[in-house]
């Protein structure tokens, strides 16, 4: 239906959109000398909400709009196509890193300004903001196997919503499927993203966390390579397997 040429264009520029959204409500919320500082959980969970609502109708003329892996791998189980499995995830891996440079030269007088004292023009001493978590997802308590669960869960919770709901005739013609997977992934924020932050979506984790390694953030700290497996392997097991309970339950 779509062709490779559309395919990896719409998914680069809808993953790319998605993390300049996602990421830049992080920013928003963290970084010091921001005027949404410290407004919240919710703020974040309906940012990243947003971010999948205009990243996926940008790219659903190109591509269907699946901007994460594990989507389409769950897709990909269900339909047996595997062909054009590589075109969407090499999109949505260029499409993340894209998204956070973007979301980095929005909030670039704030990341600059990750001193000790903030920046000299506004008035007050701040300690520097740790800047890991606007770009990728660090677990609340570190235990491997429970944050590879939670992943795992949560993914599920994403991908298996994501195939019934193409039963639904009507929510496609209508387009309001594309609206209604982005309250689920609201939802999923606010229920099950706690304990490690949520990635559900290995490109949305690993590609920005890549650009973080590499930017020139002061007192950026580490990129925390050693916990990044976690959300690359358990969205996409979360995938497999709520493509195989698709197989299996309807």
């Amino acid at each position: 239906m779509y062709s490779n040429g559309d395919i990896f264009v719409g998914e680069i520029i809808g993953t790319a959109i998605l993390i300049l959204f996602g990421a830049g409500v992080c920013a928003a919320v963290t970084l010091n000398h921001s005027k949404a500082q410290a407004s919240g959980w919710i703020v974040i969970a309906f940012g990243w909400g947003f971010g999948v609502m205009a990243g996926a109708y940008t790219a659903a003329p190109l591509s269907g709009g699946h901007l994460n892996p594990a989507v389409t791998l769950g897709i990909a189980i269900d339909t047996g196509e595997w062909d054009k499995t590589w075109i969407y995830v090499a999109g949505q891996m260029i499409g993340a890193m894209l998204g956070a440079g973007l979301a980095y030269l929005v909030y670039l007088a704030q990341f600059n300004a990750n001193v000790p004292g903030g920046a000299k023009d506004v008035p007050g001493s701040r300690s520097p903001t740790p800047t890991l978590g606007i770009f990728s997802t660090i677990p609340e308590i570190r235990n491997p196997v429970a944050n590879l669960l939670t992943e795992v869960i949560g993914t599920i919770g994403l991908v298996l919503p994501i195939l019934a709901f193409g039963l639904t005739e009507g929510l496609g013609k209508s387009g309001t499927q594309t609206l209604i997977v982005a309250f689920l992934v609201v939802g999923i924020g606010l229920s099950l993203g706690g304990p490690t932050g949520y990635a559900i979506n290995p490109a949305r984790d690993l590609g920005p966390r890549v650009v973080h390694h590499f930017l020139p953030i002061p007192n950026k700290g580490t990129s925390d390579w050693g916990y990044a497996w976690v959300p690359v392997a358990g969205p996409l097991a979360g995938g497999l397997l709520a493509g195989l309970i698709y197989n299996a339950a309807f």
